[in-house]
């Protein structure tokens, strides 16, 4: 049996069709899922979401969100998905590198609100990374 996966943003349908396997970022942890799964309801980490519709996985970056898992059926909610296939591995690099380099410029100071916004930064560049293919 295969898994019918919808990864949905509110401006577009990210991802449409059919998988053997998935691997969700929960909050809680990465989430295996196989053809029949319990029904399950999880919060989404911004990360990177792992199908495997035939030999190979593809990879998407999910900038968090909800997933909903009942009769070999998944539907995912999230506030910005990109596909890893259109995500130029050189600019996610040097997107990663440049929200690091904020997130350690900005821990040492008082301002919690630009704490918190450098490591939102960090996760969504390291997501965008890992699902080019590149490795943290």
């Amino acid at each position: 049996m295969v898994l019918s996966v919808k990864v949905i943003t509110p401006d577009q349908t990210v991802w449409d069709d059919q998988v053997e396997e998935i691997i969700l970022p929960s909050t809680t942890g990465q989430l295996g899922i196989l053809s029949g799964h319990a029904p399950l309801l999880t919060a989404l980490e911004v990360g990177v979401l792992r199908v495997r519709p035939g030999k190979e996985w593809k990879t998407i970056a999910l900038m968090g969100g909800f997933a909903e898992v009942e009769d070999n059926e998944i539907k995912i909610l999230v506030n910005g998905a990109e596909l890893g296939d259109n995500i130029d591995q050189d600019a996610a690099r040097s997107e990663y590198e440049q929200a690091q380099t904020r997130l350690q410029t900005v821990e040492n100071g008082d301002d919690r609100q630009e704490k918190i916004q450098a490591e939102n930064s960090m996760k969504k560049a390291r997501a965008r990374f890992q699902a080019s293919g590149g490795t943290v």
